[in-house]
């Protein structure tokens, strides 16, 4: 278990190995939410992406003061940076942090590995999410039109990380 946040002022925020269970009981909350029910993924569609096992992809769960509060999915080789594959708060848990201590981590960790760039893509529809990732110093670098569905676009955003030689 790795702890981004343990502070009295606030929950213990932690990311864990995804477990089959933790990815039965998340695909079934994000199946509920946009972007997913707008795109109508499944509970089991989403449940088997969380739980898959997958070299250079691994899957963690979100707990805020032990409780099962979301996932985040990283792809680590991608283009000169790893790219956030999936970030999903379920929503009795959001506005507590957690979404912006998974950012933290999510560049420190690509910080200390040399890397360029880090990733995130959110549909055109989703303007929290986008305010969210532009918040946090990302910047829009393409539309990716009928990406999951015609008629639907996703924003590839890119946030350039400086590295001091």
């Amino acid at each position: 278990m790795l702890i981004l946040r343990d502070s009295p002022g606030g929950a213990q925020i932690s990311l864990d190995t995804m477990t089959e269970e933790a990815a039965q009981e998340l695909g079934s909350g994000f199946a509920a939410i946009d972007p997913w029910a707008h795109y109508k993924f499944s509970a089991a569609a989403l449940a088997a992406y969380l739980a898959k096992a997958e070299s250079g992809a691994p899957r963690y769960v979100i707990r805020i003061g032990g409780a099962l509060a979301g996932a985040v999915g990283i792809r680590s080789a991608w283009l000169r940076g790893p790219y956030l594959q999936f970030l999903g708060i379920l929503p009795a848990y959001q506005g507590q942090g957690a979404g912006q201590l998974v950012l933290a981590w999510f560049e420190g960790t690509a910080r200390a590995h040399g890397e360029r760039n880090i990733w995130v893509a959110a549909s055109d529809f989703n303007s929290a999410a986008l305010k969210f990732y532009e918040t946090h110093g990302f910047q829009r670098a393409a539309r990716l039109d009928g990406l999951l569905e015609d008629g639907e676009t996703e924003i590839l955003l890119r946030k350039k990380l400086i590295i001091k030689k």
